[in-house]
């Protein structure tokens, strides 16, 4: 502060002014360049503040509305007589409401609600807004996030806690048919600054083991094997040692042959490439081999890659793994590590999976999403998508579609549908 500055008196706490007279202004009609100019500098010749501000087009059809303090005495009944005119010269029509104060504060608890739905339907929305007001909660603002290849809306909530809303919604969610996922509002939201994915039918459409099995032409009695795991008759590392050894004795070279094989999940890569735009660290952990996620890691630039390794010999498979085993409790092991190495908080961490083996990994991340997955583990991961796009996930990080493709085109990219 200079010596010329008036020192300012401590602050002191008063009791609070009573609220003031406020007018709500709100203009319908079809939209087009220069309302909301229009409108306010209709407005400053009245000396009014602007208190709030909102302002939604729909199907070429605007609907803008702005809270403004009370005009000078005796100016009110011009000011409505002068929107009123500008409006009809526009073809536009105009309501101003008299009342009191600024918007009702929001309730505690506030949380984002993503609906994905193919298609969104009328009963699936009037189900879910009925659950989230059976919950106590109130909805703020309902915007779409995209509009394919899945229709997207969010609902800002408040009034109910994250727990309870998701509690009430996973079972909306079931019975509609539609994808809905639940996350506290704040900004740790957009901080989640690692996303650690699962492999085998997640980030790609294929399991890696019976790529190599088809190789060595054993399909079946690998497929008998992960049976009996699915049985609960072999744990995962029993059931990954059983399958290695049938292909002991096959030909390093079909190592380049499987990672020529592998096909991404549609939306793999924009999803990301969108991560990584945004600053997000992005790697995956996988059941299967790191002679594919090494691969995978240097195509699609990950930050981290963790699998179990083939033992190659002599350029031979000889049907043992080397190295630390990557099953249920590694992977969630691996993604404590990685948020260690990245800086980022677990809580602040996306894991995506679909087998019961992503489970610890799943419930230990801050948000965890099935994807595509088996019963138990959509019942018990924070969140599913049941769509065959992987870049859906964006949605719940609240990304929209048109932020992604704009992203695309200013960089030449431009695929929809891509893997």
């Amino acid at each position: 502060m200079s010596a010329s500055q008036p020192q300012q008196a401590p602050r002191q706490d008063s009791p609070a002014a009573p609220e003031r007279a406020t007018l709500l202004v709100k203009i319908f009609g079809k939209d087009r360049p220069g309302i909301t100019a229009g409108l306010f500098d209709t407005l400053a010749a009245f000396g009014v503040d602007v208190v709030d501000i909102e302002q939604v087009v729909t199907r070429g059809r605007i609907v803008l509305c702005a809270l403004v303090g009370e005009p000078p005495a005796g100016t009110e009944g011009e000011l409505r007589s002068t929107v009123h005119n500008w409006a009809e010269s526009l073809k536009l029509q105009a309501e101003i409401i008299s009342g009191i104060g600024d918007n009702r504060p929001r309730g505690s608890g506030r949380s984002h609600v993503t609906v994905l739905g193919n298609p969104l339907t009328a009963e699936s929305t009037a189900s879910v807004a009925a659950a989230i007001t059976g919950t106590g909660g109130n909805i703020d603002r309902i915007f779409r996030l995209a509009k394919y290849p899945v229709t997207a809306v969010e609902f800002a909530v408040s009034g109910a806690e994250t727990e309870p809303l998701r509690t009430a919604l996973a079972t909306q969610a079931s019975v509609l048919g539609v994808d809905i996922a639940v996350v506290s509002a704040g900004l740790h939201r957009r901080a989640q600054r690692l996303v650690v994915m699962d492999v085998d039918s997640t980030l790609i459409q294929d399991e890696v083991i019976e790529l190599f099995a088809a190789h060595a032409g054993c399909q079946d009695k690998v497929a008998a094997v992960t049976e009996a795991a699915m049985r609960g008759e072999l744990d995962f590392e029993q059931s990954l040692h059983a399958r290695v050894a049938l292909l002991a004795g096959l030909d390093a070279s079909v190592v380049e042959k499987v990672r020529a094989e592998v096909r991404l999940t549609p939306g793999a890569r924009t999803l990301i490439r969108t991560l990584k735009r945004l600053g997000y660290q992005v790697g995956v952990v996988s059941g299967g081999f790191t002679q594919v996620t090494d691969d995978l890691r240097e195509r699609l630039g990950l930050d981290f890659a963790s699998a179990n390794t083939l033992e190659i010999v002599d350029g031979k498979l000889t049907g043992r793994v080397v190295g630390e085993i990557v099953d249920r409790a590694g992977k969630a092991r691996l993604l404590r590590r990685f948020a260690a190495q990245a800086g980022v908080p677990l809580t602040q961490t996306v894991a995506i999976g679909d087998g019961a083996n992503d489970l610890d990994m799943l419930n230990a991340a801050g948000l965890g999403v099935a994807f595509n997955a088996k019963p138990v583990v959509r019942e018990a991961a924070h969140t599913a998508v049941n769509v065959p796009f992987l870049d859906t996930v964006l949605y719940l990080l609240g990304v929209t579609r048109e932020e992604v493709e704009a992203a695309d085109a200013s960089d030449g990219h431009v695929e929809p549908g891509e893997g």
